[in-house]
């Protein structure tokens, strides 16, 4: 069955790799980008190569406009939404709250909880079947961070990400009756960009070391299972939150 995928963030890291995994079963897929426009331009021919169709759609999700600008040019280009991936957030450099700025923390929660929230209103918004559509799969991209606390280092994000884990449960439970499921992937130390846009890019092979398979994960293994949760392999999973940690 062919789909159409909304995925916020995915010009890298795992959003990229949910692309490409949709790619290869044929699906569309709409590729949010917040400002790398050639990285995202790289994932719409990665997709396309795969086997899939997908389109390139720039939008900060922390913006109202921006984010229903990105469901409208989505829909244009694919029909019907059948699964969107809320996957777009922030990490800053490694620091102690109390020496967090207000800037700091004002634009943390902006984009990892009102934009994740945003995003969720409009997934609501455009597959429920209270609403007229056909219903469909939520995945939001949640993180260990949320049960760790990430002491030291990333509180304000560890916060961020425990409150998408709240959101997850009580949307699940909401959109429920309209048709969508409501999960969460919660990622552990992850090879990805993030950590060095975070100010350490060695990070997650550097604290592998405390992960029971002594290894970080790779972002493919965190597409498997989002896109296990938006297949109907998962038709009886919702409000799940589903750590991919290697044992953290």
């Amino acid at each position: 069955m062919t789909r159409h995928i909304l995925i916020t963030g995915a010009s890298r890291g795992i959003g990229r790799a949910a692309a490409i995994e949709c790619g290869k079963r044929g699906w569309s897929v709409g590729v949010n980008y917040a400002g790398n426009e050639k990285a995202a331009a790289e994932t719409v021919k990665a997709v396309e190569a795969a086997g899939g169709k997908a389109i390139a759609i720039k939008g900060d999700v922390s913006v109202e406009s921006d984010v229903i600008a990105m469901f409208d040019a989505s829909e244009k280009a694919f029909g019907p939404l059948n699964g969107v991936v809320n996957n777009a957030g922030i990490v800053a450099p490694a620091s102690k709250v109390a020496d967090m700025s207000v800037e700091r923390l004002t634009r943390m929660f902006a984009v990892n909880v009102t934009g994740a929230f945003l995003v969720a209103r409009e997934a609501a918004r455009r597959m429920g079947t209270d609403r007229g559509h056909a219903g469909g799969s939520l995945v939001n991209i949640s993180s260990v961070a949320s049960r760790l606390g990430s002491p030291n280092e990333y509180v304000d994000y560890a916060g961020s990400k425990g409150a998408v884990d709240v959101m997850t449960i009580g949307l699940s439970k909401e959109l429920a009756p309209a048709g969508i499921r409501v999960n969460a992937i919660r990622p552990g130390l992850i090879d990805t960009e993030i950590h060095a846009s975070g100010g350490d890019p060695g990070r997650a092979f550097r604290l592998a070391v405390n992960v029971p398979m002594a290894r970080p994960g790779r972002a493919e293994e965190i597409a498997d299972a989002i896109l296990w949760l938006l297949s109907d392999q998962s038709s009886y999973v919702t409000g799940a939150l589903i750590d991919v940690s290697g044992g953290r």
